[in-house]
């Protein structure tokens, strides 16, 4: 497979940014040492305040001017949330539901053809909780802070049946999919039923059929066991823009359409107490 070079406006910055951060939002004044500190016999120590009358060094802050505008663009305020994000039970949650909610909006648009279902995994989503209120670039970035790239695969309905019950099983996050699912006596979930959501409706999938889906280039690289369906599918293509930058996106044309960014819990995961093993499960949030 070719490797590909992705160009993105903040993404080779991150791990400077965080330094960054660091040293023009923290108070530039730190706590003397303690008096009371023993000091070894003979030793000569003196002691010098860290504070604003030590003038600022040149250099430094010529790097700092290089990537505040950066910095600056993490505390732009790009929508607002209404409810708590949180990544809990299956799918990890309204969070998951929101991230692969945005993948499958975005990767739409970049696609310009209709894509059938999101895939994300769980470990990638670095957050446990968004809280109400502003929603900053910050939030996102904390979210999502890998170099992960979106792109869409064709697989078979024989291989997105396969990928489905992997999410199941993994409790992975997705989007499109109407999922029907049990726990076992071992505490593993299974798939019973899928369809396909589109515009209210659901449809059967045919096993036959071409269906179009979006996840990250690291899964797909991953490949293996859980992920090797995405490998035997058939026309991957990069969309060009990274997941965290897809979802900044997201959230600006809600935004920009009037909507505000609230929890949802729509019945994408449906747990058949009825047939499962007799394992509380807990319920999504």
């Amino acid at each position: 497979m070719k490797k590909s070079v992705r160009k993105t406006e903040a993404g080779p910055f991150i791990p400077l940014l965080l330094l960054v951060l660091l040293l023009t939002l923290a108070p530039r004044v730190w706590p003397q040492t303690p008096a009371a500190a023993k000091t070894p016999a003979g030793a000569r120590v003196t002691e010098t305040a860290v504070d604003a009358s030590i003038p600022d060094d040149p250099p430094v802050d010529n790097m700092l001017a290089a990537y505040a505008p950066k910095v600056r663009e993490l505390e732009v305020v790009i929508g607002k949330l209404t409810g708590e994000l949180k990544k809990g039970g299956a799918g990890s949650g309204s969070l998951g539901n929101f991230v692969t909610d945005g993948m499958r909006a975005q990767a739409n648009l970049k696609a310009n053809k209709a894509v059938a279902v999101a895939l994300m995994n769980g470990g990638g989503m670095r957050r446990n909780s968004i809280g109400e209120g502003e929603l900053k670039a910050r939030d996102i970035f904390e979210l999502l802070p890998f170099e992960n790239a979106l792109i869409t695969v064709d697989l078979t309905g024989e291989q997105l049946t396969r990928m489905l019950q992997m999410i199941v099983a993994g409790r992975e996050a997705q989007s499109g999919a109407r999922l029907v699912y049990k726990t076992n006596a071992d505490k593993t979930s299974e798939m019973e039923s899928a369809r396909l959501r589109d515009s209210g409706s659901e449809k059967v999938i045919d096993p036959n059929a071409t269906y179009t889906i979006v996840t990250i280039d690291y899964l797909y690289r991953v490949g293996g066991t859980k992920y090797g369906m995405l490998q035997q599918g058939k026309n991957m293509k990069e969309l060009g823009i990274t997941l965290r930058d897809a979802l900044i996106n997201y959230v600006k044309s809600e935004t920009a359409a009037g909507r505000v960014i609230k929890p949802t819990l729509d019945g994408r995961f449906v747990f058949d107490k009825a047939n499962s093993a007799g394992v509380e499960e807990a319920r999504p949030q």
